[in-house]
């Protein structure tokens, strides 16, 4: 998100999927509100992290080989939108493999983008568990994808990719900075190519960041296409109304590639998730709440200026009661 399953799902038609319990949500709301007010201080995100690894909760996957990958525009969308689907999924000891598509720079410098990319992998590591082997700091390099530069983070059974495109802004017109470059106007054809923010690598044409994501999920699932589940922002306006417009290119590019691979694909709501009803249990929400202070904690520590959630508290809030996914239709 820019600055501004389960329980188990099965596969059918893209028909909206509500999972989860619903609660006594006015009551889960307040506890939540005063839990993230408390954590934004990085002493009570330190309690969360540990509390994490002492719940005393046991996560059992559907398979034992499982290859995840997210798709997202920015560095903070899955702990908002999907945290503790995929929370439960990297604690499960699936394979989890994290695509970030823009720098999430918001027209700034690289000191903003770049704490961004640590906060994402502090989310990571926190939703590993710090009790599970090899959940410590992240290990990076930059490999070649189809001739393109992209920087590679491991943190334990979690995988990340960085493509550092400029962000779009909400309306897709991009940022003077970047010669207001965005996926937009990339898949629009109103600019022919589009440049990673550090300059590490440029994409000739929609078709070629297909090709990117294509090569990178080959690279994650080795081979073993029918373990592997996409996920990503919804890009269906009438499912997933007023989303920045970066989340909805994250899944429209899913989705055109997706009309040749037929990868098995969960869609998420994104900004709209607000005004649905809370669906998650005391246990998933705790769990989202958990990886999202991990990311605006480590943003905190940075610049206390730079903390999403006290831009709009009551949104933040909100999402941590609420995760609403489909499932597209395998052919």
């Amino acid at each position: 998100m820019s600055r501004t399953l389960f329980s188990f799902v099965g596969y059918g038609s893209a028909t909206l999927l509500v999972n989860g319990r619903r609660n006594d949500s006015s009551a889960l709301t307040m506890k939540l509100k005063s839990q993230l007010r408390l954590g934004l201080a990085l002493a009570l995100a330190a309690v969360v992290r540990i509390a994490a690894g002492q719940s005393g909760v046991r996560y059992v996957s559907n398979s034992g080989s499982a290859r995840d990958v997210v798709v997202v525009a920015h560095q903070d969308d899955w702990q908002l939108f999907m945290g503790d689907v995929i929370a439960e999924r990297i604690r499960a000891g699936d394979s989890v493999t994290f695509i970030y598509l823009t720098a999430g720079d918001d027209g700034r410098d690289s000191t903003y983008w770049q704490s961004r990319e640590r906060a994402a992998l502090e989310s990571t590591r926190i939703a590993a568990g710090p009790t599970r082997t090899g959940a410590t700091e992240p290990t990076c390099s930059r490999v070649n994808v189809l001739g393109h530069l992209i920087r590679r983070c491991e943190v334990s059974n979690a995988a990340s990719y960085f493509l550092r495109l400029p962000d779009g802004k909400r309306s897709g017109s991009g940022f003077a900075v970047h010669s207001y470059q965005s996926l937009r106007k990339l898949r629009g054809k109103t600019i022919s190519a589009i440049s990673a923010v550090d300059q590490s690598a440029t994409y000739f044409g929609w078709e070629d960041l297909k090709s990117t994501l294509t090569e990178l999920v080959e690279r994650s699932v080795a081979g073993r296409a029918e373990e592997i589940v996409i996920h990503s922002s919804d890009p269906n306006i009438a499912v997933n109304p007023h989303d920045h417009l970066d989340h909805r290119l994250a899944g429209l590019l899913v989705a055109d590639v997706n009309k040749k691979q037929n990868w098995k694909t969960r869609y998420y709501v994104g900004y709209a998730l607000a005004m649905r009803a809370a669906n998650r249990s005391t246990e998933e929400a705790r769990q989202k709440t958990a990886v999202f202070l991990a990311y605006d904690g480590e943003m905190m520590r940075i610049n206390r200026e730079w903390s999403a959630y006290r831009e709009h508290p009551a949104f933040y809030s909100e999402c941590m009661l609420r995760t609403y996914v489909r499932t597209s239709k395998v052919r």
